[in-house]
């Protein structure tokens, strides 16, 4: 039995956060150390003043080194029709073969956007903090991309879903909240 200041199980923790919906992003980064991707949903906005947001990413992670290395990030918000591609960016696949799979541009750091993201935060890592066997990046965001807010890929329930615009303004967001 577990007293109320042990540590949560990972496994107990892991089963909860599944019922967490998270936005499914790339986020890319090039530079000195290389060009690098991984999929992330350990994303959220701290603060608008600056425009400023939090990344988690896995020490473990084949980006980890030109991530942290770079110290640019962009965030690429991905839409339904990226499922493949999100899929591609979190597997075991050299990173040549990941940015082969779809066009590419930059902003203003030079770390690759998608094309036809739903949106793409251009950002420089302004602090890193170590938890756990995760890094925070606090990212600073420096230039915007915005193509688009419907049919957005989540994560939920350990499976991808689709989220869009046309659900909420159809039943309101009351609905929209309980579908997949």
């Amino acid at each position: 039995m577990r007293t109320p200041m042990q540590d949560v199980a990972p496994q107990d923790y892991r089963d909860a956060m599944a019922c967490l919906g998270a936005a499914v992003s790339i986020v890319t980064t090039d530079g000195g150390a290389g060009r690098a991707g991984f999929t992330a949903s350990a994303i959220c906005s701290v603060t608008d003043d600056p425009p400023t947001l939090l990344v988690c990413i896995n020490r473990a992670s084949s980006a980890y080194a030109s991530v942290t290395r770079n110290k640019v990030v962009c965030v690429n918000v991905l839409s339904a029709r990226h499922e493949p591609l999100s899929r591609l960016f979190g597997g075991k696949v050299p990173a040549e073969e990941r940015f082969a799979a779809a066009a590419w541009s930059t902003l203003e750091t030079g770390a690759p956007v998608l094309a036809d993201c739903a949106a793409a935060f251009d950002c420089r890592i302004s602090d890193i903090v170590n938890v756990g066997t995760h890094d925070v990046l606090f990212c600073r965001v420096v230039a915007v991309q915005k193509t688009g807010c419907t049919g957005n890929l989540i994560y939920f329930g350990r499976a991808y879903h689709t989220v869009g615009v046309t659900d909420l303004a159809e039943t309101g967001p009351e609905s929209a909240l309980g579908r997949s």
